[in-house]
């Protein structure tokens, strides 16, 4: 179980987090109180979420469902890379899970952040379980 306690409260931290497996996510202005039941809460099957940082997870997953053209464009081998990425496999990881270059999955997830409009390793694998791409 893993618990994040940290300032960081920006969408690339958070998803990271959740991710590669957070069973919650705090931010440390939470009073220790909170803290004390949300270790408890995490123990017993729980996922506790500071309310900002749990605004984010379900804005992300309130979006209505809908497969985008670009989306739809992905090749199979960028399908593959990203199903991965939101596994939370590293690049290095998935090359080898791939059996291809690290540079090779680099130009896969430039061509992947061009057709999703995304910049960034967290924002694709947002958009990916947002329109439920993988």
């Amino acid at each position: 179980m893993v618990l994040m306690f940290t300032v960081m409260e920006d969408n690339e931290n958070v998803f990271q987090a959740i991710c590669h497996g957070a069973s919650g996510y705090l931010l440390k202005q939470t009073a220790p109180e909170k803290i004390l039941e949300s270790i408890r809460e995490a123990m017993g099957g729980g996922a506790p979420m500071t309310p900002s940082i749990a605004r984010k997870v379900l804005t992300l997953f309130a979006q209505p469902f809908k497969k985008s053209d670009y989306l739809q464009k992905l090749t199979a081998r960028e399908h593959d890379v990203l199903s991965l990425l939101v596994r939370g496999h590293s690049y290095k990881m998935a090359a080898a899970q791939l059996e291809i270059g690290v540079e090779t999955l680099r130009f896969h997830i430039k061509n992947i952040y061009a057709k999703l409009h995304v910049n960034s390793k967290s924002e694709a694998v947002a958009k990916a379980l947002q329109n439920r791409v993988v």
